[in-house]
């Protein structure tokens, strides 16, 4: 992030997520504030159940707030409706989940074009597939592609729509460390290009170092937040 004084995209003030269990409720968030910057790679590291996927949920309009509030840009989140939010994912936020889920019966052309025909400025399929490596497996059905290439198709499908958030869940989390390496460098050079807000969920602490800023979740909490000063280019990084 070159900018010194970047924009915020996302503002989250006393966010807290409920869900009842029975007779009892449970908090998943338990008052976060955090402000997330235009052109940043944040990496959310945490323990299972510290709250990552819902928070990510929650910035890409999949789930919302039981309390506090959350704003992309001058849209809160927190009281929008169905239909807004709807619009809101289709036009601004791009995700990439551990499993791919990619259409088996369509080409990896195919697949991504479902995204690029509803989007506003896409890309090409052609040129997503490129950003990803893959130019020469335009015409290959996902049977025929390892799990990285998968993932790499998946990653073009969520960025060929040019979103302004791409929002990562454990990318990595199926795939070896080589592979998972090539999915970093990936989802680094759509940041650097595209300028794209990127927040990545991961167990894997070695990947903080390819961060712009780091965010520890704990019990619902952010338990640290730290900027990188030396950070790794992602072919460089190991676990």
């Amino acid at each position: 992030m070159a900018d010194s004084n970047p924009k915020t995209v996302f503002r989250i003030e006393g966010l807290t997520k409920r869900y009842p269990m029975g007779e009892v409720a449970v908090d998943a968030l338990r008052g976060i504030d955090l402000e997330l910057y235009e052109g940043e790679l944040a990496v959310l590291l945490g323990p299972s159940g510290s709250g990552k996927s819902t928070l990510l949920n929650i910035l890409g309009g999949l789930d919302t707030a039981s309390e506090g509030r959350v704003c992309y840009r001058d849209m809160d989140l927190t009281h929008a409706s169905e239909r807004e939010l709807t619009r809101y994912r289709r036009e601004h936020v791009g995700f990439v989940f551990q499993f791919y889920n990619l259409i088996p019966s369509l080409t990896a052309r195919e697949n991504v074009a479902l995204v690029t025909d509803i989007a506003r400025k896409p890309l090409a399929p052609e040129e997503a597939l490129e950003l990803v490596g893959l130019e020469p497996r335009l015409d290959h059905f996902p049977a025929q592609l390892s799990g990285g290439e998968q993932q790499r198709v998946a990653i073009a499908r969520a960025v060929a729509k040019q979103p302004e958030v791409l929002l990562c869940d454990e990318p990595t989390g199926a795939l070896d460390s080589a592979t998972g390496i090539v999915v970093l460098e990936v989802l680094e050079r759509v940041n650097r290009e595209l300028g794209t807000f990127t927040a990545l969920i991961t167990h894997n602490a070695g990947i903080a170092a390819m961060a712009h800023r780091v965010i520890r979740l704990m019990d619902g909490l952010v338990a640290e937040e730290r900027t990188v000063e030396n950070r790794l280019p992602a072919r460089d990084i190991r676990w």
